[in-house]
């Protein structure tokens, strides 16, 4: 296993207002309660907003008081959260260095696409079109799906859980949880790992971004639209072995000026089928 463990402290100039100040991440949300398995993904044809987007986000969250929350917590702020998101990674290096070489491992991989669970307004998503993949976004939030249907029209967004994709069984080459699992409450996060694994081929790739608990335990904080959790590495590392991933890479951040808490990254491999 090769593990990369990155301490730095990167010192921000000026004291710019962002998405870290408001949300804390800059990620949006997307978690549904894990239900079903095998669905075949259907093609989107209209990327707008409309009544249908409406009912599904609500069967999805039903599911779940805290996914109702969420959801709604996201709804209301977000247009603010999508400008102060959508050039955040400009100024994080350690961060793109992460993604960029996640996305270095799915191309060499093979072509299959890669999801962005949690998409919130899509710059994420974008990013990774932009290093060459072939990706698509899911999330919760109709408001945040809207705007990233807006502001990327050429990509797909998809209005929906990353406990239930609508994707096959080994669809996908990859998947970025960018600050997305850190809404779900620690003894309901299982189950998403096990959805994780379903939708990715054997070797597809994993990325996590969150909050790190600096020695601590996992601990609710208070995130500045909903609550939040951070969670030691080595914990959320044991959750995704538990579904037959492997660790290939971690790195850890220590926050900007303006940021509150450490930043953590873990690069995961599902595991191959074993050759009988």
């Amino acid at each position: 296993m090769l593990t990369l463990v990155v301490l730095l402290v990167v010192l921000a100039r000026g004291s710019l207002v962002r998405a870290h100040d408001l949300g804390d991440a800059t990620g949006g949300l997307g978690r549904g309660q894990p239900t079903g398995y095998g669905r075949t993904r259907r093609p989107v044809t209209d990327r707008r907003f409309s009544p249908t987007d409406e009912l599904q986000s609500s069967a999805v969250a039903e599911s779940s008081p805290y996914l109702t929350a969420t959801a709604d917590a996201y709804d209301a702020v977000a247009d603010l959260y999508a400008d102060l998101a959508r050039d955040s990674l400009d100024r994080l290096p350690l961060d793109r260095a992460m993604v960029a070489v996640f996305a270095e491992l799915v191309r060499a991989a093979g072509p299959r696409p890669v999801v962005e669970a949690g998409c919130g307004p899509g710059y994420m998503t974008a990013h990774l079109r932009d290093l060459g993949l072939d990706a698509f976004g899911v999330d919760l939030s109709p408001a945040l799906i809207d705007i990233a249907r807006k502001d990327h029209p050429d990509l797909r967004f998809e209005l929906g859980s990353m406990g239930a994709f609508d994707v096959a069984d080994g669809e996908l080459g990859g998947l970025v949880s960018w600050y997305s699992v850190i809404h779900i409450p620690p003894p309901e996060l299982p189950p998403y790992f096990a959805e994780f694994r379903r939708v990715l081929a054997p070797g597809g790739y994993l990325l996590l971004g969150f909050f790190e608990s600096e020695g601590g335990p996992v601990q609710q904080f208070d995130h500045k639209v909903t609550p939040a959790y951070r969670w030691p590495i080595d914990d959320l590392a044991a959750l995704a072995r538990e579904e037959e991933f492997v660790e290939v890479g971690r790195m850890l951040r220590e926050p900007l000026e303006d940021e509150r808490f450490r930043r953590g990254h873990l690069l995961m491999r599902r595991q191959a089928a074993a050759v009988s």
